[in-house]
């Protein structure tokens, strides 16, 4: 047919045209709520936490939430909401890191300031705190089921050894930790 007029697709259905944006944002906004979804998941099972102390080497560290820990792993937990802790970090602190130096059934003991887990010294105690308030020597013995003995190599650790922390206990736990810086 020469000379025939031709007839623009797009024109002749202007519906058809209009379709194909809307259904590639229909398929971002899919995208973007399984990407949302699926990162929700991770992070109820995840956390990355940030070491604000000096007792732990690293600064921070890749969480597993809800696990609990081996001997060696590093755990994090939320402490006892004791007058001491609270006066250092207030009536909703942070989750504690630490080092797990003892398990259930391990044997903690003290001589004199120095403080030990199966005869091996973990930390000695200190009488006063950087501000100068007392501390009390943690618990001696058998480590309860369920509970760990925590710890840094740090002089000035705030951990196991002092009653304010004590043991560690399976509700109190947050979950295990990977240093990554």
């Amino acid at each position: 047919m020469a000379g025939a007029p031709t007839i623009d697709a797009e024109k002749a259905n202007p519906r058809r045209s209009s379709r194909w944006p809307s259904w590639k944002v229909l398929g971002l906004i899919l995208a973007v709520f399984v990407g949302w979804s699926a990162l929700d998941d991770w992070s109820d099972r995840h956390a990355f936490m940030i070491n604000s102390s000096e007792s732990l080497p690293n600064w921070a560290f890749f969480v597993e939430k809800n696990v609990l820990p081996e001997r060696g792993q590093y755990v994090f937990f939320i402490a006892p909401k004791t007058p001491l802790i609270r006066a250092h970090f207030g009536d909703d602190p942070k989750p504690f890191g630490k080092q797990v130096y003892g398990v259930a059934g391990d044997m903690v003991s003290r001589d004199g300031k120095i403080v030990s887990v199966n005869g091996v010294e973990i930390a000695a105690l200190k009488s006063l705190s950087k501000r100068g308030e007392p501390l009390t020597a943690g618990p001696v013995g058998r480590v309860p089921d369920g509970c760990y003995f925590v710890a840094t190599a740090s002089k000035d650790g705030f951990d196991s050894r002092y009653a304010d922390i004590g043991w560690v206990c399976g509700s109190q736990i947050f979950g295990t930790g990977v240093p990554v810086l």
